[in-house]
């Protein structure tokens, strides 16, 4: 069963910043860990959400707004995306994630919808 962890209120140092190479150790640390016991399927950050925008359609008319949709105190750093054996543990990688000690990490599971393809698009073939 896939699963996502959402990483909220982390501040990332940038290169340069005091403990920025020891983040990025304990970072690729953990996704070896995840790599090694078969779990791993992608994980990225996010951009601050200072450089979100939001879209919406209400009756026909397509919104779009600067920043996220909800005013919160939670910031949306950045995600991981496994295929664990079950809940507890995707609930034991969560808490080994280094961004879990300064922040929180949400896990939910990915929810397969039959009828839905969610295959990636190869973008350099040629249409025909």
């Amino acid at each position: 069963m896939q699963y996502m962890l959402l990483i909220y209120n982390c501040v990332r140092p940038e290169p340069g910043d005091p403990g920025f190479e020891e983040a990025v150790a304990r970072v690729n640390a953990f996704a070896d860990e995840c790599r090694r016991r078969g779990v791993w399927v992608e994980g990225k950050p996010l951009q601050p959400e200072s450089t979100a925008t939001t879209v919406s359609v209400r009756e026909g008319r397509t919104l779009i707004t600067d920043g996220p949709f909800a005013e919160t105190h939670e910031h949306l750093g950045g995600f991981y995306l496994f295929d664990c054996r079950n809940l507890d543990e995707a609930l034991e990688l969560a808490a080994l994630c280094p961004m879990a000690e300064e922040g929180s990490i949400e896990v939910r599971p990915v929810v397969g919808i039959p009828g839905v393809s969610h295959a990636p698009v190869d973008v350099a073939a040629p249409a025909e």
